[in-house]
């Protein structure tokens, strides 16, 4: 390790394969916390090549535990999170409208780390069951048209970072793997960047896929569609920029986004925009990122996928796929 942090910190790169070696070696217990750490902070100090993201990608996949639900046409909705904005659990809420719309969602997530309350977190509060079991979860998916894959359980190369992340508190080069990762190979991904560096990347690693992606990043900084200014998409077929009145609605301020201080106020708040009470700005931009969702995987328009979204919030479809999914955790 020592003479990979030597050679990071005079900023050469690593190679594909010796990325996915230090992993293997994180994995296998091979380095101390201190060098864990300082490995993470030099990836938060210097840019990460397309080389290094896929190596470390490759590494994490090898080792996951499997869940096979390929006889489902999957797609998970997901940020890369440490965007620093602290909104809602927004791609969570999104990612029940999806499946109250009939699309299958299978959303990979984990506890916060860099912010208050992540997927994980709200999941857990509003008594959703964990779990690895490839029944239990195809169960989930056929009854309530989700489940929720909790990272922790599928990737046991992460239990040495986890700790560190957590005391680090900010974000490292494993939120940009968050998305990469999903133990269930979906067919279609959905994921939010903080930055348009990273949204190229991930558009060069995946245009290398089967998968049927669409990446979204807010130009104002937000890792989804926030309303709060212009969307740059980029798809296997285009790149274009979606603004608030594509999906037929205003434009949002950023505080009408921001989301609660505890995780108690960010169940609290999910539990109140999905039964229906959400108010206007909240309902929208939840039903804007379902949307992108709905259209990855249908090729609808956004304003068709946004009105499908929206039908499914306000009927209480989303709402069923919750209490589904809550009822089959019992």
């Amino acid at each position: 390790m020592k003479n990979i942090l030597n050679r990071l910190i005079n900023h050469e790169m690593l190679s594909k394969e010796e990325a996915k070696n230090v992993l293997f070696n994180i994995s296998n217990g091979n380095y101390n916390p201190s060098q864990i750490a300082a490995f993470l902070t030099v990836y938060m100090m210097r840019s990460i090549s397309i080389d290094e993201l896929a190596g470390f990608r490759e590494a994490l996949l090898e080792l996951c535990v499997r869940v096979d639900l390929s006889t489902y046409n999957t797609i998970d909705l997901c940020g890369t999170g440490g965007d620093g904005k602290d909104t809602f659990n927004i791609s969570t809420l999104a990612s029940f409208v999806a499946a109250g719309a009939g699309i299958k969602v299978a959303k990979h997530g984990n506890y916060g780390v860099s912010s208050i309350s992540g997927s994980s977190n709200v999941m857990e509060k509003l008594g959703v069951k964990f779990s690895n079991n490839n029944d239990f979860l195809e169960k989930c998916i056929d009854q309530a048209g989700i489940c929720i894959l909790h990272a922790p359980l599928f990737h046991p190369a992460m239990k040495n970072v986890g700790p560190i992340r957590k005391e680090l508190g900010v974000r490292t080069f494993f939120n940009m793997l968050g998305p990469m990762i999903n133990p269930s190979f979906p067919q279609n991904q959905l994921v939010g960047v903080f930055n348009l560096e990273l949204a190229r990347k991930y558009a060069y690693l995946y245009q290398n896929t089967d998968m049927n992606f669409t990446i979204l990043h807010s130009l104002d900084g937000y890792d989804e569609v926030s309303l709060t200014c212009p969307t740059k998409t980029i798809t296997k077929r285009m790149e274009g920029v979606l603004k608030p009145e594509d999906f037929g609605v205003r434009q949002l301020l950023q505080s009408e986004i921001e989301g609660g201080k505890t995780i108690e106020e960010s169940a609290a708040m999910f539990m109140n925009i999905i039964s229906g009470k959400g108010n206007e700005a909240q309902n929208n931009v939840v039903c804007a990122n379902a949307a992108m969702a709905i259209a990855t995987v249908n090729g609808n328009s956004a304003l068709e996928s946004f009105q499908l979204a929206k039908e499914s919030l306000l009927s209480s479809k989303a709402l069923t796929a919750l209490n589904k999914l809550q009822e089959l955790s019992k």
